[in-house]
């Protein structure tokens, strides 16, 4: 069993369908970002389903990088935290064992449950294919970006710690707080 890591972000998706590939494209995107902090674990998990516990079982902060159909236009990036994830039907992920379904495991046999947020990517195609779709591939920028605000917001970040996200180069997502606590997800858009 591998070493447990605290704070994780995990990529999950099938490269072999097209745009179900965002999450391991994502974490490739991130293992070359400098800003990304030391102490934070980059999973590339594919479609490991269940077999993903061993890595996540005992983190205290787990960031989930994932194509989310929740029926807004290809390419619109949405975020959802814990209590959004817990109201997300099972087949909100487009994988045969969704997000969902990790976290009900991650609640009854973890040794705490960690905080989690969920950076997902509307798919546009899930067809066969190695290739994101043109309104994918254009938000992938964005998608790091998010993903590094979002490990910049976590509680005790080591490493970085005076990192702020505003400083941050590219484009800045921006969240509406007032969905972040609501039973939808929360959609966002970028400057």
């Amino acid at each position: 069993m591998p070493a447990p890591a605290t704070n994780i972000v995990l990529g999950l998706g099938n490269t072999l369908h097209s745009d179900d590939g965002v999450g391991p494209q994502a974490i490739d995107i991130l293992r070359s970002d400098p800003r990304v902090p030391g102490d934070v674990a980059l999973i590339e998990g594919g479609t490991l389903g269940l077999e993903l516990l061993t890595y996540v079982w005992d983190c205290s902060y787990l960031l989930v990088l994932d194509a989310v159909d929740v029926g807004q236009p290809p390419g619109t990036l949405i975020r959802m935290s814990n209590q959004e994830l817990q109201t997300l039907p099972g087949k909100g992920s487009v994988h045969q064992l969704g997000v969902a379904d990790l976290m009900v495991a991650l609640r009854v046999l973890a040794k705490r449950t960690p905080e989690v947020v969920l950076l997902g990517v509307q798919p546009a195609s899930i067809e066969w294919g190695t290739e994101l779709s043109p309104a994918v591939a254009a938000v992938m920028p964005a998608l790091a970006d998010a993903a590094v605000a979002e490990l910049c917001r976590r509680p005790h970040t080591h490493g970085n710690n005076n990192l702020d996200p505003s400083h941050l180069p590219g484009p800045k997502p921006t969240c509406d707080q007032s969905k972040l606590n609501s039973d939808q997800p929360t959609s966002f858009e970028t400057d």
